[in-house]
């Protein structure tokens, strides 16, 4: 049985502003280590990563391509199915990468269950159906005795704009884990 740390979660559309979100949470105690986005593949970031040829590019292109890559990479994850993954967080190393039932990151639900979510609200944001008003979840993870818990990870992606959000607690995960 895996253990699984609580944690928020948020459904932004494509306009959303990513790096709005990330500062507002930064702002409420969340670390960037905490924080994980799943971009959908016909996200605007998921095109810039896929189309990136650092070395190849135009100057002005090249420089927004590094930024990006920059910011992201300082995100304790991020996962753009059929493009790639960065993990920086030993948390999100451990549940999408290091155990045994790893989930094969890219373009798998798998990787919603490896975080906590039920098999099917991992069925419910499955990356291929690629909700028509949705883009990008983020993912708040929250340690318990951290000191930021997930209500107020909730509340931070509500007022930035999230379309769903809910809580992951180690209640509701041994709920679904006993019914699994």
């Amino acid at each position: 049985m895996a253990s699984y740390t609580p944690a928020a979660y948020g459904m932004y559309p494509q306009d959303a502003s990513l790096q709005q979100v990330v500062r507002m949470l930064n702002q409420s105690g969340f670390d960037n280590e905490q924080i994980c986005l799943m971009v959908w593949p016909r996200h605007r970031i998921a095109s810039v990563m896929r189309e990136a040829n650092i070395l190849n590019a135009e100057r002005a292109a090249g420089a927004i391509t590094v930024g990006l890559v920059g910011w992201l990479m300082k995100l304790g994850a991020v996962i753009i199915p059929t493009v790639g993954f960065f993990i920086r967080s030993r948390t999100f190393l451990h549940a999408l990468v290091m155990r045994k039932d790893s989930p094969g990151l890219c373009g798998n639900s798998r990787a919603l269950v490896a975080l906590g979510f039920s098999e099917d609200d991992a069925e419910r944001f499955e990356f291929e159906n690629e909700p028509s008003d949705t883009a990008v979840l983020v993912y708040v993870a929250c340690p318990e005795g951290a000191g930021t818990g997930t209500s107020s990870a909730v509340d931070v992606l509500r007022r930035t704009g999230a379309q769903e959000c809910a809580a992951l607690t180690t209640e509701d995960l041994a709920c679904w884990e006993a019914t699994a």
